[in-house]
């Protein structure tokens, strides 16, 4: 339970950073996560697994276990060298793991409508992922950024701040797609 109703989270902790190394032991380590939420899916209308900027076993077994694939994309200088990688592994996922594993977009992040670098980054993502992208674009945003070290979402640290703003809008849209 959290402070947002109908709103709960199953937080990480230090533990989690040894996964990766047990789970290589494992039988079907890679439906760990799909066995484990199956119990409970029914209950929710969404379940949400942040996942590391990595492709790792703990990346394998939540793409493993998703009906949906929300990429984020910052909008900096790197961030699409690792697309590639990752649309190679949702492939691979969808070949080998779940064939139902859909991409259900692309989210913009840490847009800054100043620079020219953010601009070329949406342009090239719109060329490369066309109408897969949400019309939704998150601003960079300092509260955004503040509020994880308040312990609190940035919808509860700052309502009014542009951060919130868009991530609230960005929820809106991905309800309304369903």
């Amino acid at each position: 339970p959290t402070q947002v109703k109908n709103l709960d989270i199953l937080p990480s902790t230090i533990q989690l950073a040894g996964a990766e190394i047990e789970l290589v032991n494992y039988i079907s380590r890679e439906n760990k996560l799909k066995h484990a939420i199956k119990p409970i899916k029914n209950n929710y209308d969404y379940i949400i697994i942040d996942c590391p900027p990595s492709l790792g076993l703990l990346t394998l077994n939540s793409l493993t276990a998703a009906d949906a694939v929300i990429i984020p994309i910052q909008c900096e200088y790197y961030a699409l060298e690792g697309i590639g990688q990752l649309l190679n592994t949702i492939n691979l996922v969808r070949e080998n793991l779940n064939s139902s594993l859909e991409i259900e977009g692309i989210l913009l992040t840490m847009y800054d409508s100043r620079t020219n670098l953010s601009r070329d980054v949406v342009k090239e993502v719109k060329k490369y992922f066309k109408g897969k992208i949400f019309k939704t674009v998150v601003p960079r945003n300092v509260r955004v950024s503040e509020a994880p070290s308040y312990g609190k979402p940035v919808v509860l640290y700052d309502a009014k701040s542009k951060g919130a703003m868009a991530y609230k809008k960005f929820a809106r849209e991905v309800i309304s797609n369903d």
